[in-house]
């Protein structure tokens, strides 16, 4: 029994200095703190938030511009609507003016008799937008929006 514990206490005592010196000698991991890896999470979130947002006020400044200022093609399909629209007063006009109607204001294809259009050219040129567009109505049966888009067009 003397035998085995010379051997095995030298083995055990060089087991132990061998896993002492290869703990000392092992890496050590230097990972981030629990606090450090916090704030990286914030930053990430914090720059996800702010990419957010500039995404949400370029599609509203693309909104408002394109209310504010609508395309060639959508300014033309207005003009094309108006044009038409003042085409079909124009025929209900001249139907209705043999019974007392706005015949004398529109001739035949929507145009205006040229001393109104002579007079809402000085109103509007003048600032008197809203005057212009108020006889413009009173002179044809055009509605609000269509007297007021023919006298913005002045």
């Amino acid at each position: 029994m003397g035998d085995v514990l010379l051997v095995m206490l030298p083995a055990l005592i060089l087991t132990a200095v061998l896993w002492a010196v290869a703990t000392a000698l092992k890496p050590r991991n230097f990972g981030i703190s629990e606090a450090e890896q916090y704030q990286r999470e914030l930053a990430v979130k914090s720059q996800a938030h702010y990419a957010a947002q500039v995404q949400a006020a370029v599609a509203a400044r693309a909104k408002i511009e394109a209310t504010t200022r609508p395309s060639q093609n959508s300014q033309q399909q207005t003009q094309q609507a108006d044009h038409a629209r003042s085409a079909q007063l124009a025929r209900t006009a001249s139907t209705a003016a043999g019974t007392g109607g706005h015949g004398d204001t529109l001739y035949a294809v929507g145009h205006l008799n040229p001393q109104l259009l002579l007079e809402l050219q000085s109103l509007a040129r003048s600032g008197h937008k809203f005057k212009a567009t108020r006889l413009l109505r009173q002179s044809t049966p055009l509605d609000f929006k269509s007297a007021k888009n023919y006298v913005d067009r002045l």
